[in-house]
This record gives C-alpha cells, structure tokens and sequence, in this order.
C-alpha cells in the first residue's frame, strides 16, 4: 500500500504571514483527494506528491502521498521535499521581477524589449514588446535549437539575437521559453544583478521564501526530489530544462527550485496585495500583473495574464471551479500552482512525473483535484 502521510501545519512560523490554526478539510474531500492520487500512483503516472491549499492567513491542508524518489532506493515523500518547479519559474521569478522593475519605474511594460537590450533586433524583433513577451505572442519560436546553447551563455544570447520570427509580433499565441530568456537577461539588465540574485533579494528574500532558489545549495539537494537518469547518475537538486542548465542553471523560464511552504508563502503575498496589504507588490502592480488579455490562438481563443496562465490550451491543470480572477502556471516537471483571490484559495501539486522513466503525466490529475477543492472552499 502506498505511504499516504497528513501535515496539519499548527504554528505561524512555519507558514511566514499565517496567523491562525490550521483548519482539517472534511473527511470526503481528503478520501477523494487520496483515491485520486492513489490510482495515478498505481498507474505510473507519478510516484508521490505534496498537495497543499491555503488561504491567505492559513494553510488548509498539506498531505504528502507515495514516494519521493523509487530509485535507486524508495524514500518516502516529505512536506518539505524540494521540487524542480520548471516553467513555474516563468511566472514566480521572472514575471514577478519584471513586475517590480516596472513598479519601479524602471521597465515599462510596453515598450520594446531592444529598448533595453539594442542587440535584440533584427527581422522585426525591435518591435517585440515587454508585455508580448510576458503573454507569449512575440513572434518567437518556442523554442530554437539546442546546439545554440552548447557554447555558453554568451554565445546562446548572440544566437537568440539572431532568430527569425515565427510570425508577427502580437497576432499569434505561441508559448514560448526563448520569450522568457529574453525576459531573463531584460531583468539582469536593467537591475544589474543576474535573474537569480535580483529574484532572490527583491522577490523571495522579502517574502520570506528562505527554501526557493536557482542551483539549490547542498543542504536542499539532500531533499530534492530526482526527475531522469543522466549518464552521470540521477538529476537531483540540478535543473532538468536542458536549456536552462547549459545556461547554468539560471534562465527566465526554467530553473526554479522550491517547497509547498514557501510556494504558500508566494500565493499569500499576492493574496495580500490583491487587497492592496503587501508590503512587496503594490495592488496596482498586482492587478497589471493578473488582468486577462485575450491571446489569437488557433482553436481555442485563449486568455493569459501578463506572465501567467488564466484560460488557455494550457490550463487542463486548472479544472472547472476556480473563479474568473484565478490565474495559474504548471512545470513540465510535473508542478502546478493556481491561486484564485475571488475564493481566498492557493492550490499547490508537486509532484516528479518524470521519476523514473520519464513517462508519467499529472496535469487532468491536477486539475480533477483542485475542482474538488475549488468547489469545496467557502
């Protein structure tokens, strides 16, 4: 039988701006949760996850379920377990730090990106807005070649100057990691510090995001869940994303390593600002960030905010009973965060898919479960 273990979280310290007790969900909504992820675990679809709803005072529930890692050696999963986020990078660090650079004054959102990267020109990328970027319709490819990046970041950059675009800057949706990249050096730029260290001064540090970070230092390897064999031995607390980690394990769009504890943190934050009470963001910063913008897509018409999901071909990990206001991201990796300030509510699925064989699959599993949480908050 699968290890299933329950963490009712009963001291504010360890959930930073939490100020009451835990509350336990009903039984029935545990007892699905549980079936759920007991059956996918069953199918090979992941070997354990850390499920966590909050609000912005609290944590609701934080249950972990099946193993960490099942080789070379089974280890149960942990609460505090740390997870490759991958693409929760995009909105978490990236989005978040262009946001403060805006509020303060220092990027504006419209602008062309080659305002503050002139090398970033060429076959009509001077006309590449911030705000295109952050929605993923400039005209980027998804992603270009893997080779650009085999002879350093210096050279990947010059090599990304010098794409081609795929359409139009503003008539196509197309989710794009090189957009993020660029959104990545454009913050190392204009701040002077690189992605990981203005993130973590300006972002995580004033938060209080002490377990969220680029290369995880030894102490967070140790808990890291693995993703994929390597010829070298398991990926463990280093960056699956193969771009990211020839860009050294730093990179606007992959890269991020965190816990459903700081991840609550993250969610409270900007629960806090939606209601103008963040001494980070600034509700007017908040609401930039998190509006909806209808995307062109092929089929169907999507919506995205500025850095995040909302309603795209992207949210099967959503499900069906979040709010309008809700606004999300997933990581290949097999993560997903949504937070939804209509209904006070963060929901938070960490999970390694890709352990072992790099087949398993989580997103509809997401997305069955935070309807049932959804429709189950108050």
């Amino acid at each position: 039988m699968k290890r299933i273990s329950i963490y009712f979280l009963l001291f504010s310290s360890l959930i930073g701006s939490a100020v009451s007790t835990a509350q336990h969900p009903a039984p029935e909504l545990h007892a699905q949760i549980s079936s759920l992820i007991d059956a996918a675990i069953q199918d090979g679809d992941l070997p354990g996850a850390v499920v966590c709803f909050a609000d912005q005072n609290q944590i609701r529930y934080l249950q972990t379920f099946g193993d960490r890692q099942v080789e070379p050696d089974t280890l149960p999963m942990t609460a505090d377990t740390v997870f490759d986020l991958a693409s929760i990078t995009k909105p978490v660090a990236t989005a978040t730090s262009i946001s403060l650079l805006s509020q303060r004054g220092k990027i504006d959102l419209n602008a062309p990106v080659s305002q503050y990267l002139p090398e970033f020109t060429g076959h009509k990328k001077e006309t590449i807005t911030v705000a295109q970027c952050l929605l993923h319709v400039s005209g980027l490819t998804p992603d270009n070649a893997l080779a650009d990046y085999q002879d350093g970041p210096e050279t990947a950059w010059r090599r990304i100057c010098e794409l081609n675009l795929r359409s139009d800057p503003g008539t196509k949706f197309a989710y794009s990691d090189v957009g993020f990249i660029v959104l990545g050096k454009l913050v190392e730029k204009v701040s002077g510090q690189p992605l990981d260290g203005f993130a973590k001064e300006n972002v995580f540090g004033a938060i209080g995001m002490d377990e969220t970070t680029f290369n995880p230092p030894s102490h967070l390897k140790a808990r890291a869940a693995p993703t994929e064999k390597q010829s070298d031995g398991w990926l463990q607390g280093e960056v699956h994303d193969p771009r990211a980690s020839r860009l050294g394990g730093v990179a606007g769009h992959a890269g991020l390593f965190s816990t459903a504890n700081d991840l609550v943190k993250f969610g409270q934050e900007l629960l806090a600002a939606s209601q103008g009470d963040s001494s980070v963001i600034e509700r007017e910063t908040f609401e930039r960030m998190t509006a909806p913008h209808p995307v062109p897509a092929d089929n169907p018409r999507g919506t995205r905010t500025l850095g995040w999901d909302h309603q795209s071909p992207y949210s099967s990990n959503r499900g069906t009973a979040l709010s309008d206001s809700a606004f999300g991201h997933g990581g290949f990796t097999g993560t997903v965060l949504w937070i939804d300030p209509e209904k006070d509510l963060i929901f938070i699925f960490l999970s390694s898919r890709l352990h072992p064989d790099g087949k398993g699959s989580v997103n509809h599993l997401a997305g069955e479960i935070v309807t049932l949480v959804a429709g189950d908050s108050h």
